[in-house]
C-alpha cells in the first residue's frame, strides 16, 4: 500500500505495518501516466515500488503541484484542435520553405559517389518493381545507343558523363527518365511509339540529358525524401509496409519533375540537337505524336512525367527560332 505525508512517500505491506521504503518527492522518480500503465516508483536507495492504483497517484502528486503530462495529452480537449491545425500548418512550412533550402544545400555538397549509389538504389527499385528486360534487339540498341553518343558529347558532362539503358516498360508504357548521376532509361514502347524517327528518340533522351545537367533529378530525389521523412515526422513509425510504400514511392516520384524543370529541359534538348545537325523540334513533335497515338488531349502526359501541352510545343519551337534553327 502506498501513503504520502506532506511530500514523503510511505509503501507498507499492510496497514498500520512498518513502512518498507520511505522517500520524499525530490528524490524519488515517479514514471508518467500512460494509460492503464502501472506507475514505477524509484526511490534514492533504488527501491523500486509498482502499482495499477494511478489514480491515487495522481492525487497525491496533485496535491504537491505536480503532474502527469502525457496523462493529460491523452484526453481531448478543445486545444488539441488548434495542436493538431499548428502541426498541419507547421509541416506546410517546412515543405514550402525549409525542403527546398534544404534540397539546394543538399545538392551542393553531394559527392559523385551519393549520386551513384541513389541511382542505383533508385533503378533497382524500379527494375523490381515495374520494368523488365528489354526486348529491342541488340543491333537496334546499339543504333539507338551511337546516335545518342553523338549528342550527349556536346553536353558540358561529355559522352563519358552517361550511361543509357533500355528497359520494356510494362505498367509505365512510353517513358524516359534520367537519374544523378547520368544513368538514363528508355522504354521499348517509348521507341516502338517513335515509329522508326531516330530524331525524335534522341530528342527525347537529349531532354533526359537536360534534366541531368541542371540536376533536376537529384533535387527531385532529395524532394522526395523530404516528403517521406515529412510522413513519417507526423505519423510516426510507420511500419515495414509503410517504409516499402515510402522508398517505392520515392523511386517513382523520382521520374516526375516541375514545369519550370521541364521547359529547361526542353531548351536544353533544342540546343544540344541543334548542335549535333538534328531537328531541334524532335522533342515537340514526339509529344504530337503521343497524343495523337494514345488519343490523349494537350493536357496530358505520359505517367504524368513529360506533359505534353500545346503551349509548351510552341515553347519548343520559339526557342529552337531564337538560336537559329529552321523552323517550317
Amino acid at each position: 500500500m502506498l501513503l504520502g505525508a506532506d511530500k514523503t512517500l510511505y509503501v507498507r505491506l499492510a496497514a498500520g505495518g512498518d513502512p518498507v521504503c520511505v522517500g520524499d518527492l525530490a528524490r524519488t522518480e515517479i514514471s508518467a501516466r500512460v494509460g492503464r500503465v502501472p506507475r514505477r516508483i524509484t526511490f534514492a536507495d533504488g527501491s523500486l515500488f509498482e502499482t495499477v492504483d494511478n489514480d491515487a497517484v495522481d492525487l497525491w502528486l496533485k496535491k504537491h503541484g505536480k503532474s502527469g503530462f502525457v496523462h493529460e495529452l491523452e484526453h481531448f480537449h478543445p486545444r488539441l484542435i488548434a495542436l493538431v491545425v499548428a502541426i498541419f500548418m507547421l509541416a506546410g512550412l517546412i515543405y514550402r520553405y525549409a525542403v527546398p533550402a534544404l534540397v539546394e544545400v543538399a545538392v551542393l555538397v553531394t559527392p559523385p559517389a551519393v549520386t551513384q549509389w541513389m541511382a542505383s538504389g533508385t533503378l533497382l527499385s524500379l527494375d523490381q518493381a515495374v520494368f523488365d528486360d528489354s526486348k529491342l534487339p541488340d543491333s537496334r540498341q546499339a543504333e539507338i545507343r551511337e546516335a545518342f553518343n553523338e549528342v550527349a558529347a556536346l553536353s558540358s558532362r561529355g559522352g563519358d558523363g552517361y550511361n543509357l539503358n533500355f528497359r520494356l516498360g510494362g505498367v509505365i508504357g512510353p517513358n524516359a527518365f534520367a537519374l544523378p548521376d547520368g544513368t538514363l532509361v528508355i522504354t521499348d514502347e517509348l521507341i516502338e511509339l517513335a515509329d522508326g524517327d531516330m530524331d525524335m528518340i534522341i530528342g527525347v533522351l537529349a531532354h533526359e540529358i537536360g534534366h541531368v545537367e541542371r540536376e533536376h533529378s537529384l533535387r527531385q530525389l532529395y524532394r522526395a525524401a523530404g516528403m517521406a521523412g515529412l510522413i513519417m515526422l507526423i505519423a510516426g513509425d510507420v511500419g515495414a509496409a509503410g517504409e516499402d510504400i515510402l522508398t517505392n514511392g520515392a523511386a517513382l516520384m523520382s521520374l516526375s519533375h516541375s514545369r519550370d524543370a521541364e521547359n529547361e529541359a526542353d531548351r536544353i534538348s533544342v540546343e544540344l540537337m541543334a548542335k549535333a545537325g538534328r531537328d531541334p523540334r524532335a522533342i515537340g513533335r514526339f509529344f504530337a505524336r503521343l497524343e495523337e497515338k494514345l488519343g490523349l488531349d494537350g493536357e496530358s502526359s505520359f505517367l504524368s512525367t513529360h506533359p505534353g501541352t500545346t503551349e509548351r510545343r510552341q515553347a519548343i519551337d520559339d526557342h529552337a527560332r531564337s538560336i537559329g534553327a529552321a523552323v517550317p
